[in-house]
């Protein structure tokens, strides 16, 4: 599961506006720069606003395109389950998926105009074809001092898979999110990385 001795790494983050997957995004990307890797990010979404589909394509040793072709990501790191579902077509055959089982209810759902997919099976869906590690991130985030620490508790789960040292992640999320919220960042990062290693 070492990451070293890699020289290139393609991780989809998908998630729902205001989960902080550009955060998520811009944390790795600022680490592999800092070690002096090429990076080639992009993101596209429906709707940024919260509620809405995110994704942000991470490329990391790539001198090609921004865009992750489809079945050619490593990683599927996804904030919210049934967004797992939905960017499954980028990740490699072989690759892993790390997924936060804390729904996101639509407004269709909370309105009753539809219902959500049963958690157990979206996860089950996935590891019909992939290595999944699901977990609740969102209740990680909670214990480390605040639920909206989650996407760090998620760059902290990716942390094992990628081309880039631990110290310039921790360093790169201190210089990234609000000041007051450090502590609780660095946490969410440790608690998340430890999940994945445990």
């Amino acid at each position: 599961m070492s990451a070293e001795g890699i020289s290139k790494f393609d991780l989809v983050i998908a998630g729902v506006g205001g989960q902080g997957t550009i955060l998520a995004s811009d944390i790795i990307g600022k680490a592999a720069v800092k070690e002096n890797m090429s990076v080639r990010a992009a993101e596209t979404h429906g709707m940024a606003q919260r509620g809405g589909s995110v994704v942000n394509h991470v490329r990391l040793g790539c001198e090609l395109g921004s865009m992750i072709p489809m079945k050619g990501a490593d990683v599927l790191l996804s904030l919210e389950p049934s967004e797992a579902l939905r960017y499954l077509e980028f990740l490699s055959d072989d690759g892993t998926i790390i997924v936060n089982t804390d729904p996101i209810l639509p407004v269709t759902v909370t309105s009753g105009q539809c219902s959500y997919p049963d958690v157990d099976a979206i996860i089950a869906k996935l590891e019909e074809t992939h290595e999944v590690k699901a977990f609740n991130a969102t209740e990680l985030a909670r214990e480390a001092g605040h639920p909206q620490s989650m996407n760090v508790v998620m760059v902290g789960a990716v942390s094992n898979y990628l081309p880039v040292s631990v110290e310039t992640l921790v360093e790169c999320v201190k210089e990234l999110v609000p000041q007051k919220t450090i502590d609780i960042n660095v946490k969410a990062f440790e608690m998340g990385r430890s999940v994945i290693q445990g």
